[in-house]
């Protein structure tokens, strides 16, 4: 059979059809080497499960449907992310900060699942035996059913992978994996593109599911080829901000469930403790009659999560002001800050205006727009939101107070955690099945705002 070759970027992953000195896509000198593809094109393709016959061409109502259960991790925060559990024959990418929790995560997880009697594989190749052992002393998980396996080359773990007949595989991390067919370094684009292409092959042939762990640029992007991304079934975020014990695992792609839907999580010494109750967890310190700080209700997914939002305006500076947010769309900000000079006459272009979500959310739903104008109102007048007021609405151009979705979970949130008014659009509170322990203020002008929270 002729072989057929191909040169490629040892850095990038770019492809050549001659060797260069220096690759086009990078930049990079030296780093294009050819590559036998014959033996990728004779590789076999993927088979239905259960079947040695290649899948040929089928209609789609020949298709036979096969319901099989999700597999509970016995974390309810990450089930509740990939969507009820994990689906067999899936392909789970997770990245996140270094140090941030993501193995501590994975092997509760698995720790779980093991204790049930369920197999599982848990490959390393940054870390030693005694290393994961040490972790798993502080977790407080064993057992025979919990597989460990330290190596780096793919063919050795795709072999133990077949022998071992584990149910969930976590692979950690795709950067410090390499196959002998790439000559590339492990890391490389070329080598983690071989890695995850290869392990997903293997996922969908078989029965198990796959968890590949990946790491992240200093943007906070997930390293590698964006087809990586593509590649894969679900990719999870787990967030969390440098010397706050909170964590956020958020789903950016999921073939089997929602993308709005959050887990949190709080680390402690020994390892990561669920949140069932967000809202209380992002309200438990909030300060008492103090100037810019508003309670907003947005919903992740299928949950009503209340939270704070501060804002600080100062000034007036020389020239134009700085505005800094976190956990809020800047160009949201943006908006409101015209909306209320415009609607309200306020001075804000020489003010320096500081926005944050406590807790590490992201306050990106557009009912959080009122809430925002609350805090920079309240902040800008250096006057305090009566206790126990919680704001919502979506603010227009022409600064009327729009509709949100989901206004009964939010009231109904505000109402069991003791808040007594509730400051939303009008159209929203003419719902006869509202909570009726709270005192309801309707608005439809962003004009009416300053009334509605001080007089």
């Amino acid at each position: 059979m002729k072989t057929e070759t191909v040169f490629v970027c040892q850095e990038c992953g770019k492809q050549l059809l001659k060797w260069m000195g220096r690759c086009p896509g990078c930049g990079e000198w030296n780093t294009v080497a050819e590559k036998d593809i014959s033996a990728s094109k004779r590789s076999g393709s993927l088979r239905i499960p259960g079947s040695d016959e290649e899948p040929g061409v089928v209609p789609l109502s020949d298709i036979q449907s096969v319901h099989e259960p999700r597999m509970k991790t016995g974390l309810q925060e990450l089930d509740r992310v990939l969507g009820g559990g994990i689906v067999r024959r899936s392909v789970i990418l997770i990245g996140g900060d270094p140090g941030i929790g993501k193995t501590t995560l994975l092997m509760q997880g698995l720790g779980q699942m093991a204790q049930k009697g369920e197999k599982v594989l848990y490959v390393s190749g940054e870390e030693s035996f005694d290393q994961l052992k040490l972790r798993a002393n502080r977790l407080g998980i064993g057992g025979n059913a919990f597989l460990v396996l330290v190596e780096n080359e793919l063919e050795t773990i795709m072999d133990k992978i077949e022998q071992t007949g584990a149910s969930v595989i976590v692979l950690d991390s795709v950067q410090s994996v390499f196959g002998r067919s790439s000559e590339a370094q492990p890391g490389s684009v070329s080598q983690v593109r071989e890695v995850a292409g290869r392990m997903l092959q293997s996922t969908k042939r078989g029965s198990s599911a796959c968890f590949i762990v990946g790491h992240v640029t200093k943007e906070g992007d997930l390293a590698g080829p964006k087809l990586l991304e593509h590649m894969v079934d679900a990719v999870l975020y787990f967030e969390g901000e440098r010397g706050h014990p909170y964590r956020i695992l958020r789903a950016v792609k999921n073939r089997f469930g929602s993308i709005s839907e959050i887990g949190v999580f709080e680390m402690s010494d020994s390892g990561l403790i669920e949140v069932a109750n967000p809202s209380e967890l992002f309200l438990s310190e909030r300060p008492q009659d103090a100037s810019g700080s508003a309670v907003i209700a947005i919903v992740e997914g299928t949950r009503p999560i209340l939270a704070e939002i501060q804002a600080l305006v100062t000034g007036p500076v020389p020239g134009p002001g700085r505005r800094t947010c976190l956990g809020v769309d800047s160009q949201r900000l943006a908006l409101i800050v015209a909306v209320l000079e415009k609607k309200l006459g306020l001075v804000l272009g020489d003010q320096n205006i500081f926005l944050n979500a406590v807790g590490g959310i992201r306050a990106t739903e557009p009912a959080a727009d009122l809430g925002i104008a609350a805090a920079l109102l309240s902040s800008f007048m250096d006057r305090s939101i009566p206790p126990g007021t919680l704001v919502f609405g979506e603010i227009g151009l022409a600064g009327e107070v729009r509709s949100v979705s989901r206004v009964t979970a939010r009231i109904n949130e505000a109402a069991r955690l003791g808040f007594s008014r509730i400051i939303a659009p009008s159209s929203n509170l003419n719902q006869s099945q509202l909570s009726s322990s709270v005192t309801r203020t309707g608005i439809s002008r962003i004009s009416d705002l300053g009334r509605a929270l001080f007089d």
